[in-house]
């Protein structure tokens, strides 16, 4: 470890234990001490540690921000915690082009709140973005509200830059909205959960902000009518900004936590449009009439304050679930939109079924719902039995059409699932691109493949 604070500047290296313990776990609450972590400055502090930890046969393990629920950015066999959080700088706006280009470390929101000021935006918005990394939403692909519209992260990325495991650095993508030079390694890195490279810069599309921006509340006092109303709202041509799902656990646990007026009801959804005036209040009405027809009563926010509230009560569901009960197994599957209806009678009927809190959000206008089960983890009896239910909300995801995660990846916590998903033919395919990149296993090793 002597040579690891030669090659970085003095405060960009520690072995001392506050550090290996606050480096050691991420949102997912697993937690291994690492053997050192540094906090690299820029792409050629990130080449040099690369090249120490494979000279040496010592794993290596990307860090954004630690918000990853999947276990992605825990040092599950020690090694070096290589965290980007420094790289933080937005090196380039060019409005002309519509693209950005930043470093890993910068924040999402900072991002936003930088590209607001001209009149532009960066679509995906994931609920953490006031805290998760640019770097982190490239490796997990992350989403948010805005994808039912917009799309997620893979869809924004341009061009990567990005260090191997042996450290050699790559330069993958192109500036131009097209390119089909060769194979396309930028969209192989994106969502590879740090398992292929450590990527230290990052250019992305930008769009111009949307002339207006209306809000609706909608609350049902039947959950089946607010699945039916999502795939509704599709099928008469219009595409919401957001169309945001919470079920009644999940609005009393924000009204708890943080309250802010929501009603009590079976199911909400909060469907935002955007767009020009004249269309967003032709759509606006189109989405009330679909949703009053299967019984709803429809609120529209009055204001950017009104909006903001709205969105702040959103984004408090997840820290607000600990209000009922102290651990969450929080999961991320996707259906069909036509298929969300059977999706949530069948999670209300497990819950019911087996005596354990389910709690149900998300994304629900492209089929995205986060399924928690709340559970206490110092019961030992009640959280085997949570822990059994997961594999039984796969299964009936899978059957209805759906995959088991949507933008949270698979990192440690899903691996022993991900061959219900993935058949024995592709997997073998992904482990050999991983060995192609990675042949000695040192970069994020135990993350995706059981």
């Amino acid at each position: 470890m002597q040579r690891l604070y030669r090659l970085l500047k003095k405060d960009n290296v520690s072995t001392s234990p506050e550090d290996l313990i606050c480096y050691g776990f991420d949102a997912s609450r697993i937690q291994v001490m690492p053997m050192a972590v540094v906090w690299p400055e820029d792409t050629e502090d990130v080449v040099k540690v690369s090249e120490f930890a494979y000279e040496n046969d010592i794993p290596l393990v990307p860090r954004g921000a630690g918000t990853s629920t999947t276990g992605g950015a825990v040092p599950c066999r020690g090694g070096i915690v290589i965290s980007l959080e420094r790289m933080d700088r937005i090196l380039e706006v060019d409005t002309d082009n519509l693209t950005v280009l930043v470093e890993p470390g910068v924040i999402n929101g900072s991002l936003q709140k930088e590209l607001g000021t001209r009149g532009y935006f960066y679509p995906p918005d994931p609920a953490s973005m006031n805290f998760c990394t640019i770097g982190g939403n490239v490796a997990e692909n992350a989403g948010g509200p805005r994808a039912i519209k917009y799309g997620v992260t893979g869809d924004y990325v341009m061009a990567l830059e990005a260090v191997l495991p042996d450290g050699r650095l790559i330069q993958t993508g192109v500036r131009t909205p097209k390119g089909v030079v060769g194979y396309d390694l930028k969209s192989l890195l994106v969502g590879s959960e740090g398992t292929l490279s450590i990527i230290t810069g990052i250019r992305l599309k930008i769009l111009p902000e949307p002339q207006s921006i209306i809000t609706l509340l909608v609350s049902f006092d039947d959950l089946r009518a607010s699945g039916d109303a999502v795939s509704g709202i599709i099928s008469s041509k219009v595409i919401p900004r957001t169309l945001e799902f919470m079920d009644r656990a999940a609005i009393q646990a924000a009204e708890t936590y943080n309250p802010c007026g929501l009603k009590d009801a079976e199911a909400l959804l909060i469907i935002e449009l955007d767009g020009d005036l004249k269309t967003v209040q032709r759509e606006s009405q189109k989405v009330v009439e679909v949703c009053t027809a299967l019984g709803a009563e429809v609120r529209v926010a009055e204001d950017n304050a009104s909006r903001n509230n709205l969105w702040e009560c959103r984004r408090a569901v997840s820290p607000a679930l600990h209000t009922i009960a102290p651990t969450k197994i929080s999961e991320d599957i996707v259906v069909p939109r036509t298929r969300i209806p059977d999706m949530l009678i069948f999670l209300r009927k497990l819950s019911e079924e087996n005596g354990i809190k389910i709690v149900n959000f998300g994304h629900a206008g492209d089929g995205n719902i986060h399924v928690n089960i709340m559970v206490d983890e110092e019961n030992a009896e009640e959280y085997r039995k949570g822990l059994s239910l997961v594999k039984k909300i796969f299964s009936e995801t899978l059957r209805l059409g759906g995959t088991i995660s949507g933008e949270h990846g698979v990192g440690l916590t899903k691996a022993e699932y991900i061959e219900m998903e993935i058949r024995p033919s592709e997997m073998d395919l992904m482990r050999g691109i991983k060995k192609l990149f990675d042949h000695k296993n040192i970069l994020n090793p135990g993350k995706v493949f059981p």
